[in-house]
């Protein structure tokens, strides 16, 4: 079962333990809290194996689970723990779901144990209903934490343009007075435990910080610093694209999700992998960028383990198509599925396991490859030949610096912009490695003939390669 249980905290009192559980492939954090008896949990990702498992190490009882917003960017865990626990699950009063739940409003206080109390407080702003929790220690007053969402984040806050453009503005005002109003009911010494803002795509910006309270957000997060006007304008300025796939987890959420199927999916022969590939399926492998490159099966796609697989497998995935998972081993295709149920993908099609040789014996189709290589080599292939350079960042990452003459199709939309790609070779690169072997496995199956760039891009600049942008 792969781990991602990370941080304990004291909660700045002795008796309560904040343990956050981590899925940093999806940059959010759940929350565990307990006073060594009871205990609660907040946002928890749909594995809820992770926080059945610590329950059972800590010997807890589970009484209530909270969920801060109707979520974005996965599939909550939050109804199926409760079902499996019978913990409450508490919903904002005001969500429409199509499940029983506990429901739950501003200014609503949860006593959990002797010790722990939990207020409810409005925090509009990345959803119009989103709540943030305070928890209080009834023996000595002392308002410990806020578990804030989707709300006061690390140095940010949780983005205010997921429920589309016309609710944009209302919601990022909305954001700048929320946090100041968690500013203004907490003390300085108040942790900070957000959701979001982990490399999450539901954070406005990114943050290294890896813990805060409200005395270091008030004097380092912009919307604590800056007046409403200036705020707003900056946020919008600097929004970028986020995973299409986020339009299916509201829908998701709302309706109740149920606990995922994590069971072994059914194993394909080469015939079968190749009668998937052929009617158009996706047939995923699951190896590192490099081990693709030198050998893989004709068609398949490469989504490494070793990156944000389940973001770009999800935002570049025609929502329902069949998903074949090729793995060195079958943990890899647990890991896997694990990161899948996560965004709602929730039953591969088929898996295999092994190498590319085992995947296409006795097909007829020999394995497939393609060269790798540095921004070096591209300066060097320049002097003695045309090729086009296919540059598959974001347009704020290409705007900002770019090799001069690259084609600029980010990832997200390379699927539908296939036919804009030139013949002849085309050298693809990213901003370090990841998104330019997607893109490269994409333009292989489709017969291009392709060099990844395996390389940081902040090299470009060393090898005389002409550069344009802003940041040039």
């Amino acid at each position: 079962m792969t781990e991602a249980i990370d941080r304990t905290h004291p909660a700045n009192s002795a008796g309560i333990t904040v343990i956050s559980l981590e899925t940093p492939t999806l940059g959010d954090r759940s929350y565990l809290v307990h006073d060594g008896e009871q205990a609660f949990v907040v946002d928890p990702q749909r594995d809820i194996d992770r926080v059945i498992a610590l329950l059972e190490r800590h010997r807890l009882r589970l009484t209530h689970v909270f969920e801060s917003h109707i979520h974005n960017d996965y599939v909550t865990g939050g109804l199926a723990l409760a079902r499996r626990t019978g913990a409450a699950y508490l919903v904002n009063a005001r969500d429409k779901v199509s499940f029983e739940r506990t429901p739950i409003r501003d200014g609503e206080v949860v006593e959990i144990g002797a010790r722990m109390r939990v207020t409810a407080i409005a925090t509009p702003g990345h959803t119009f209903t989103h709540l943030s929790y305070t928890l209080t220690d009834a023996a000595s007053n002392a308002q410990l934490a806020v578990f804030s969402g989707g709300s006061l984040l690390y140095g940010a806050t949780g983005r205010p343009d997921l429920l589309g453009p016309d609710h944009t503005d209302d919601l990022v005002r909305a954001q700048h007075a929320s946090a100041h109003k968690l500013a203004a009911l907490l003390p300085d010494t108040a942790e900070v435990f957000p959701t979001h803002g982990f490399g999450s795509f539901c954070s406005a910006t990114q943050s290294e910080a890896s813990s805060s309270t409200i005395g270091q957000e008030r004097q380092t997060n912009p919307v604590l610093i800056q007046d409403e006007e200036t705020y707003v304008r900056e946020l919008l300025a600097g929004l970028s694209a986020y995973p299409a796939y986020y339009a299916h987890m509201a829908p998701a959420n709302t309706a109740g999700p149920a606990e995922p199927d994590l069971s072994t999916p059914t194993k394909a022969d080469p015939a079968e992998l190749r009668r998937r590939i052929d009617a158009g399926e996706w047939v995923v492998d699951l190896r590192t960028r490099t081990l693709f490159a030198a050998g893989h099966v004709p068609g398949s796609l490469n989504f490494g383990l070793d990156g944000a697989f389940a973001t770009y497998l999800g935002w570049l995935i025609e929502w329902g198509t069949p998903l074949t998972l090729l793995g060195e081993s079958a943990e890899d295709v647990a890991e896997a599925q694990r990161e899948l149920v996560r965004i709602g993908i929730d039953r591969p099609a088929a898996h295999a396991t092994g190498k590319p040789e085992d995947w296409v014996a006795g097909t007829g189709r020999r394995v497939a490859a393609f060269p790798i290589a540095t921004f070096a080599d591209l300066a060097q292939v320049r002097h003695h030949r045309d090729v086009t350079v296919l540059d598959v960042r974001r347009s704020d990452e290409f705007a900002a610096s770019r090799i001069e003459g690259a084609l600029n199709i980010p990832i997200h939309e390379l699927p539908g912009r296939l036919s804009e790609i030139p013949s002849g070779e085309v050298w693809v690169h990213c901003a370090g490695g990841y998104r330019a072997s997607v893109a490269a496995s994409l333009l292989d199956a489709f017969g291009h003939p392709v060099v990844a760039i395996d390389d940081s891009f902040d090299n470009a600049k060393q090898t005389g390669l002409p550069l344009a942008g802003a940041e040039a």
